[in-house]
């Protein structure tokens, strides 16, 4: 990688499900969730009324959304959420997401713990319009952690 190469770009990145292969599977359009915050939580002191003591909570995790083209119903991803929302049967997959850099090597990467399907959502059909049909996914999970 060029020591150059600042600030990266965000169109050119990776999605690999680990257990979902197949042609066009971790083509994604668009990624966005990679968000964590932690809250606090007030705490008063006896005896001290000058102030509150403000302690951290565990960290809260957005869902992972992912978006792409509709792909046939026999899409591996597909299969594995339709599980989950209509039959709620679920298996937790990782998921590894990674922004590439100009020669299509991770620049940096994330790993996201225990994702599985909490929506599946299909665009709206249009007939004055000239769109394609986008599937968008959405993803709860554990944790993530980036890993470069």
């Amino acid at each position: 990688m060029a020591d150059d190469f600042y600030p990266p770009v965000s169109f050119s990145f990776s999605v690999n499900i680990d257990g979902v292969n197949g042609a066009n599977e971790g083509s994604f359009q668009e990624v966005s969730g990679l968000q964590v915050k932690l809250g606090t939580e007030d705490v008063k002191e006896g005896g001290e009324n000058r102030f509150v003591h403000r302690l951290p909570t565990p960290p809260k995790y957005e869902n992972l959304v992912l978006k792409r083209g509709m792909l046939p119903s026999s899409s591996p991803l597909i299969v594995w959420a339709r599980q989950g929302v209509e039959s709620f049967t679920f298996n937790p997959k990782t998921v590894l997401i990674s922004l590439l850099d100009e020669n299509g090597s991770p620049f940096a990467s994330w790993n996201v713990a225990n994702a599985y399907p909490v929506s599946l959502l299909v665009s709206e059909f249009k007939a004055q319009e000239n769109n394609i049909a986008i599937e968008t996914l959405e993803l709860a999970f554990d944790n993530f952690t980036r890993t470069k």
